[in-house]
């Protein structure tokens, strides 16, 4: 009982607490327009009881003065006297000899009561209009920053605030932001974008690229130093892809490309893609396929000629660039690669030493590839090998041990 007593207590304790709170807030934080939400209401009140005395009374008219923000009243006619000579006097008989006077909120004397009126109207208009318009404009800025400091990008609408008086709708105030040096400088790809005949990205969309770039950067563990954020959240590294239009998809293809078929690969297809590829010394192959202005097809189309030149070297065997980028356009992969290069070490030593002994064509790596790999001149390499064979056997009456290894199969590797 007792807890339940002291956990009721406390409860209501932080709802006295909330209560307070909420009411300091009220007359303590700045909402809109420099002024607080009791400030704000108070000038709404003031200025209906304003306008309910300029719209009842016959006798008085009223305005808000926009400094104090008090309920300024006045007569709609005011009695002024004269003496006939053009002199006023304190002791004058106002009622016989003075001129009725009609001072509208201005300031603007008439003596005529018709045109008075007429020219109040049109003042009292005019600060309605002027005020709705400044609370529209109000209403238009605190959308737009809103917007923008969700973002943690409040700071970028702030200067706006100038054009509150005018009035500015939503789109407007957007179309003045993006003129500002600060917009231009934290969405920097869009001008980049525009000029290579790109369309310009919208803020939301913007922003979201760059969240994806991050994801996928953060996935694969690659060093915080890709997706620092600069002021107002900027990631300057990530300009050049969104300048270049790359997707998340294909940044994601990119990363992966580097991470899982090079860098985490086996030793040999990094020595392989240094020695075809002078033009990656630095060592930091990341960089490099992450590389907008590089085409992904091109860095994949090396990868793959290194990942070949790398399985030869696992089998103990030379390739060239040139034959590793044939073979990859020929669609053989690392896979096929690994397997058809352990045959090729297997066959073509002995199918060498073979053709020399028997004056026959020479038998080399490259033949061997031929018919392993499916290339161009397979079916005669194919021919050469199992002559060479014939011959073996016929030499040692089918005996040699030779003949029922590598060299004796009926095709060489999986073909």
């Amino acid at each position: 009982m007792a807890a339940a007593d002291a956990a009721n207590e406390a409860r209501l304790k932080k709802a006295a607490a909330k209560a307070q709170a909420d009411e300091n807030a009220y007359y303590t934080k700045i909402v809109s327009g420099g002024k607080t939400q009791a400030q704000l209401d108070a000038l709404k009140n003031a200025r209906t009881t304003a306008e309910t005395i300029r719209n009842e009374s016959s006798t008085m008219t009223s305005r808000v003065d926009p400094v104090t923000g008090k309920v300024v009243t006045s007569a709609k006619g005011t009695l002024t006297g004269g003496n006939g000579n053009g002199n006023n006097g304190a002791g004058a008989d106002l009622n016989k000899v003075g001129a009725k006077k009609f001072t509208a909120t201005d300031g603007t004397a008439f003596e005529d009561e018709a045109t008075y009126l007429a020219y109040q109207k049109m003042l009292d208009e005019k600060e309605t209009a002027l005020d709705i318009k400044k609370r529209e404009g109000q209403s238009a800025y605190d959308l737009l920053y809103a917007q923008f400091a969700q973002y943690g990008m409040g700071s970028l609408v702030e200067p706006l605030k100038q054009f509150i008086q005018q009035g500015l709708s939503k789109a407007e105030f957007t179309l003045r932001l993006r003129e500002t040096e600060a917009y231009k400088k934290r969405f920097a790809a869009n001008a980049k974008r525009i000029a290579a005949g790109l369309t310009a990205l919208d803020e939301a969309d913007y922003i979201g690229l760059e969240d994806q770039y991050q994801n996928i950067m953060r996935n694969y563990g690659l060093p915080a130093s890709y997706y620092t954020k600069g002021d107002l959240g900027r990631q300057e590294g990530f300009e050049k892809f969104i300048e270049n239009d790359v997707s998340a998809t294909e940044l994601e293809d990119r990363v992966m490309t580097a991470q899982s078929r090079v860098l985490n690969a086996n030793p040999e297809v990094l020595a392989s893609l240094k020695a075809y590829y002078p033009d990656i010394t630095n060592g930091d192959i990341l960089a490099y396929t992450l590389d907008p202005t590089k085409a992904l097809s091109d860095i994949k189309r090396k990868v793959t000629a290194a990942e070949i030149g790398g399985a030869a070297t696992q089998a103990g065997l030379n390739l060239t660039g040139a034959r590793a980028a044939e073979l990859g356009a020929a669609g053989i992969n690392k896979q096929e690669a690994q397997t058809g290069f352990q045959t090729v070490a297997e066959v073509a030593p002995r199918g060498g030493q073979l053709a020399a002994i028997y004056g026959e064509s020479p038998y080399t790596q490259q033949t061997a590839e031929a018919e392993v790999f499916g290339l161009a001149g397979s079916t005669e390499a194919a021919k050469q090998r199992k002559k060479l064979k014939s011959l073996e056997e016929a030499s040692f009456s089918g005996r040699s041990g030779v003949a029922q290894g590598a060299l004796g199969r009926e095709r060489a590797g999986n073909l």
